[in-house]
């Protein structure tokens, strides 16, 4: 029984043993198939130490440390014990940045940085006092650090004090340059005889010595300083006193320095002006670092593309900012026209300005040869297909004038030309003209055909004048147009070569341009008469007192405006004719005539058809105005003809242009006798009786009554024909 009952409590005691051994494994432990494993508090706990502390795990149990930068009442502790990690104050440990630098605390850490007015000995701006660097003076470090100036220090840090004539434009750590205010001398100089700058001048003369000494360039405001030139340039462009090359040496010069010395005073990056004479674009960048980025500005008239990094120059003298400018002025290519004495030409070659003339200036003061060409783009006064010329204003040779130094052509077409040059100054586009060589087949068809058409229009005229069956309104057209043309001629062959007195080569040009113009007037009045005769019948006669004046009032007004234009204009180097700046005074009138005769002649060609295709046509006065028609567009054809092939003597290379020029032009007098006079049924007859009676002169009295009579029949025939229509 005993043994019984000792196997039945060990039976229901041994597995109560079993569990409390398997749950008896020690604190910071637990079991895993059944052996008892550290328990890590920091995995499962990760926010177990608190902020700013780390987490260690230890067999059985962990412990806290405060993070770098922080500290704490113990060095390690947990949970239970409360404890706080705080931040460490490294600024409050003794000199722990150095001399000469300021410490600044942050979370954790701390950062070191010079005081102002001395710089790192490895250039950081930020650092620590583990890093071993050392905090040394600015004016110590770089004795040119204020270039022509002296470099002190102030509560906010080293300064520039500028030498007397240098300034740094009010940039008290920037860099002293020089400062020359003697151009303005030169403005003076330039504007001595007018009155209307001299305040202006004087102002900006001022300014710029104030910039120099030792006042305060903040004193100085650049917006109206700039607004100051501006007007300066616009009045001396207006009253027209920047004329010949030396003043426009000066001119160039002047703008270029003020401009240079105005631009660092404007506040605003970007800066547009426009003016009734000047357009301006200013690009201002400040900084101790050269900009190195490309950069357009741009005008009506142009625009150019340049490396920031060129404007500024050389680090060694580098100011602490850099300008571009782009300024185009509205009519100075007039004056400076004619100043080709650094140009390379053949004899028959000649230039023309074809664009605006646009400066660019930049704060560099050395642009003499940049290390990167410069792309300035310049837009075309006139469309033209003719080769370009990239050309500057020199004005280091005889006195000032173009050249293509150091410039090339990028690109070109008929609207714009891009210019690549390795310097900066003024700049503009040539458009290269040819003259036609006089070769000695030209001056033999031009004699000959001269001389044959002054006899032709001697017949003409004395045909004319003095053949009373023949003359109506449309004779007497005929009459003034053969007398202008005559006039004409003479005075080409006399004339054209007469150029050793100025005065009297010009006036030798003066009446070729008003008679040839004179007799384009007296066509057109022959196509006004035709359109009269067919359209507006009811009044077919011009009065004389009209015709006069559309014959020579017209074309000596033209004349008279064109001298007072530009009366320089005529007489060249080599003949007495008009230069190339004012030839479109007489294509202009020319083309218009043409224009208005073709309206006219299609119109009356339009109503003759309709009066042949009438039931009852009269068909003597028709036939009679169809003759006049005809003769009158073949005589368009031929003096049409002349002056168009005279277009195309502008360009190079049109030898056949020049030789259909010639021809046409020396043989006029003779296709006009030839269409006039030897295709008039009319005016043959009264030659062939003029000539019967010059060889049977014993029948004299019955050929002057026979031509009386035939005279008046025809002049009736005449007069009735016309009535009629």
């Amino acid at each position: 029984m005993r043994a019984t009952w000792t196997v039945l409590t060990l039976a229901l005691v041994l597995p109560l043993l079993t569990v409390q051994t398997e749950t008896s494994c020690e604190m910071g432990y637990s079991r895993v198939d059944q052996n008892c494993v550290d328990v890590n508090e920091c995995a499962e706990a990760p926010e177990i130490c608190g902020e700013n502390a780390t987490c260690f795990n230890t067999d059985g149990s962990y412990y806290c440390q405060c993070q770098e930068g922080f500290r704490s009442k113990t060095v390690n502790f947990t949970n239970e014990d409360s404890v706080k990690c705080t931040d460490i104050n490294e600024c409050w440990e003794n000199d722990i940045c150095g001399p000469n630098a300021t410490c600044q605390n942050i979370i954790s850490n701390y950062t070191c940085s010079c005081q102002n007015g001395f710089a790192s000995s490895t250039g950081v701006e930020i650092f620590h006092g583990r890093d071993n660097v050392t905090c040394r003076d600015i004016c110590k470090i770089d004795d040119t650090i204020c270039g022509n100036g002296s470099c002190l220090h102030e509560a906010s840090g080293h300064y520039c004090a500028c030498s007397a004539g240098f300034t740094n434009y009010g940039n008290k750590k920037g860099r002293c340059t020089e400062l020359h205010c003697g151009f303005f001398k030169d403005m003076n100089n330039l504007t001595e005889k007018f009155d209307m700058v001299q305040n202006d001048t004087k102002k900006l003369s001022e300014s710029c010595l104030k910039l120099s000494g030792s006042e305060d360039a903040k004193e100085l405001n650049g917006d109206d300083l700039l607004t100051l030139l501006l007007s300066v340039i616009d009045q001396l462009l207006s009253a027209g006193s920047v004329k010949g090359n030396r003043k426009i040496s000066t001119f160039l010069d002047v703008v270029e320095q003020v401009l240079r010395f105005i631009g660092p005073l404007i506040k605003t990056p970007v800066t547009k002006r426009s003016t009734n004479h000047t357009e301006l674009e200013l690009l201002v960048h400040t900084g101790s670092v050269i900009p190195q980025e490309l950069k357009t500005l741009s005008s009506k008239h142009g625009k150019v593309d340049i490396k920031m990094k060129e404007a500024a120059g050389n680090l060694s003298s580098y100011p602490g900012f850099t300008t571009v400018s782009l300024l185009s002025y509205s009519n100075l290519e007039e004056s400076a026209k004619g100043f080709y004495s650094g140009m390379k030409k053949n004899e028959s070659q000649s230039f023309k300005i074809n664009s605006k003339v646009v400066t660019v200036i930049v704060s560099n003061t050395d642009t003499k040869h940049l290390n990167e060409s410069v792309n300035i783009t310049l837009y075309h006064l006139e469309s033209n297909q003719t080769l370009h010329t990239c050309v500057f204003w020199d004005s280091s040779k005889d006195g000032g004038g173009w050249s293509d130094r150091g410039c090339s052509l990028a690109e070109s077409n008929p609207n714009y030309t891009v210019c690549s040059c390795n310097h900066l100054s003024s700049f503009a586009v040539l458009l290269a003209l040819y003259e036609i060589e006089s070769t000695f087949e030209l001056l033999l068809i031009s004699w000959i055909g001269l001389s044959l058409s002054l006899i032709c229009l001697f017949f003409c005229i004395l045909t004319f004048s003095m053949i009373q069956s023949i003359k109506s309104p449309r004779t007497t057209i005929h009459l003034h147009l053969c007398i202008s043309l005559f006039i004409a001629t003479l005075i080409f062959l006399a004339g054209i070569s007469q150029t050793q007195n100025k005065v009297g080569c010009a006036v030798v040009a003066g009446m070729l341009h008003f008679f040839y113009l004179a007799a384009f007037c007296w066509m057109c009045l022959e196509g006004v008469q035709l359109f009269r005769m067919v359209v507006l019948v009811f009044n077919t006669n011009f009065k004389t007192s009209y015709m006069m004046a559309g014959g020579y009032g017209v074309p000596a007004a033209i004349v008279a405006v064109t001298a007072l234009i530009n009366r320089d204009g005529y007489g060249t180097k080599k003949y007495c004719w008009l230069n190339l700046d004012l030839i479109w005074s007489v294509y202009g009138p020319v083309c218009v005539i043409i224009t208005v005769n073709i309206f006219f002649f299609l119109i009356t060609v339009w109503k003759l058809a309709q009066k042949f295709s009438s039931l009852n046509p009269d068909l003597d006065s028709l036939h009679k105005i169809k003759a006049f028609t005809i003769t009158a567009v073949a005589q368009l054809c031929v003096l049409g003809i002349t002056w168009i092939s005279g277009c195309f003597q502008l360009n190079k290379n049109t030898i056949a242009m020049s030789y259909l020029f010639t021809l046409f032009g020396s043989l006029q007098g003779v296709m006009l006798f030839v269409m006039h006079c030897l295709f008039s049924k009319q005016v043959r007859e009264e030659y062939e009786n003029i000539l019967s009676q010059l060889r049977a002169p014993r029948k004299r009295e019955y050929s002057e009554f026979n031509y009386s009579s035939k005279a008046n029949a025809s002049r009736s025939t005449q007069d009735t024909g016309e009535s009629h229509i």
